[in-house]
Order: C-alpha cells, then sequence, then structure tokens
C-alpha cells in the first residue's frame, strides 16, 4: 500500500468537518499525523462544547496528547480544512507540531498569513512549517455553502 498523501488527510479533515456541520457547528475538520498515522482528530465544536477553545485543531491536539500522554506532539503533521486562528497557532507552536497544512484561508482570523503570520513571529520558540490551499476549492466550498444556508442567501 502506498504512503498516504497531503491530499488523503486533508480528505480525512474534510469528512470531519461534515461531522461539525452536521451538528451546526462552523464546519471544520482537523486531523494530526505521525508517521502516516492519525493520532489525533478533531471538528469545531464551541457550540456544542461550550467551550470557545474547541475549535477543530484544539480537539486534534488535545485528543493526540491523551492518546501519547504527552502535550510534545513532535514529528506531526496537523490537516486543517480552514487556516489556524492566532489560538490555534499558538498551541501549534507549544505542542511543536512539525509541519501544518491547511485548505481554506481565512481572510478574517487567518493567523498563518492572511490577517497574521503567527508561526514566524519571532519570539516563537519553534519554527513550524506551513502550507496552504490543500483542497482549497473543497475545503471553501463547504464553509461558504454552510454560512449561505445560515444566512438564508
Amino acid at each position: 500500500m502506498p504512503p498516504r498523501s497531503d491530499i488523503d488527510f486533508m480528505q480525512r479533515a474534510l469528512e470531519l468537518a461534515g461531522e461539525a456541520e452536521a451538528r451546526g457547528e462552523v464546519p471544520v475538520g482537523a486531523a494530526l499525523v505521525r508517521d502516516g498515522t492519525i493520532i489525533g482528530e478533531g471538528y469545531n465544536r464551541p457550540i456544542g462544547a461550550h467551550d470557545p477553545t474547541a475549535h477543530a485543531e484544539m480537539e486534534a491536539l488535545r485528543a493526540a496528547g491523551r492518546a501519547q500522554a504527552g502535550y510534545r506532539l513532535t514529528d506531526t503533521t496537523l490537516y486543517v480544512t480552514l487556516e489556524p486562528c492566532l489560538m490555534c497557532a499558538a498551541a501549534i507552536v507549544h505542542a511543536r507540531v512539525r509541519r501544518v497544512v491547511f485548505g481554506a484561508w481565512d481572510p478574517k482570523a487567518g493567523a498563518a498569513g492572511s490577517t497574521i503570520d503567527a508561526f514566524k513571529l519571532p519570539s516563537m520558540n519553534h519554527r513550524v512549517d506551513v502550507f496552504g490551499g490543500v483542497l482549497e476549492k473543497e475545503c471553501g466550498a463547504r464553509l461558504t455553502r454552510f454560512f449561505a444556508v445560515k444566512r438564508g442567501t
């Protein structure tokens, strides 16, 4: 079996975004991978969890931390359908994630280059390789459809 690709893992993140959408949450999904295996995954659930920090990335980091019995998630790649916000970017750095791959850019709150690039702030003590635009159209379309329905447009 060939190794799984960024596209394969982003497709899993899109499936997780569908879980969020089915629960009335903004459809964002995330999967954290080490050595070709998903070690943590999550989807947006701040409404259902009554927790403003329950973003998909945070849920995936928490799940992986529990599964690995530690908060340092070195040598991992985080796949997320939407550019991380500032809160999530900081958590990714603190967890020592090696790489972030995201789908859609977030021009309102994205912290990987859209509004700020938190990953390049000189005060950060860990560097993360960031790559955006993987399955960008699919990730963006899911969000656009969700908000169109919410707004009745």
